[in-house]
């Protein structure tokens, strides 16, 4: 469970997006969002975009893995597709806050790893959330605000990329999770393999 967090508008969508398109065996955890839906955004593809009864129903009945309130809106990651992806021996991408990253981690432990995405500077952070222009210029604000409070959790991730560059960023993060994918205790009949190798010397 791979789990990318970053103040909004650092780039963790669009690395997210990026890791998909070029690693096989990753599923992409799709959250449920109470959030309206931006120019550009997908149903069932972006996120899956529900009104706060249904998000608190589900929520009531035990469907999320974690969720959270950012910035007056629920966010959730539903339990069961993360549970079947990692049964069939997918690894699954999260786009969570510090919140759903430290809920994950009190859930799943050692089947997680965590990634913190900083900006280079604050003002590249601004800048990005104005180009990107699909919130009006208080929540953008707000926006700015609530990037100090994400980025102090930042000492409880277990990697952190200072995204200057896009395509470094994403060779990065590729590279933790090759690492991650060979460690010995998440590789799947390693001990037979082993046991085998040694009786054939």
């Amino acid at each position: 469970m791979l789990v990318l967090s970053s103040p909004s508008g650092a780039g963790k969508t669009t690395l997210a997006r990026r890791l998909i398109e070029n690693e096989p065996g990753i599923a992409m955890s799709i959250s449920h969002t109470t959030r309206p839906k931006r120019k550009g955004e997908g149903d069932g593809v972006d996120y899956h975009f529900v009104d706060r009864d249904t998000f608190t129903r589900m929520r009531d009945r035990g469907e999320f893995l974690e969720w959270a309130v950012v910035f007056d809106n629920y966010y959730g990651t539903t339990r069961k597709p993360v549970e079947e992806a990692l049964s069939q021996g997918r690894d699954v991408l999260f786009d969570v806050d510090w919140q759903g990253a430290a809920s994950l981690r009190e859930k799943a432990g050692g089947d997680v790893v965590t990634v913190f995405i900083l900006p280079p500077t604050a003002a590249d952070l601004e800048q990005r959330l104005h180009v990107r222009a699909q919130d009006p210029p208080d929540i953008v604000r707000r926006r700015m605000l609530g990037a100090s409070n994400e980025i102090q959790h930042w000492q409880d991730y277990d990697y952190i990329i200072v995204n200057y560059d896009i395509e470094r960023s994403v060779t990065a993060v590729r590279a933790i999770l090759a690492a991650e994918r060979l460690r010995g205790t998440r590789l799947t009949g390693l001990k037979d393999f082993v046991q085998n190798l040694q009786a054939e010397l």
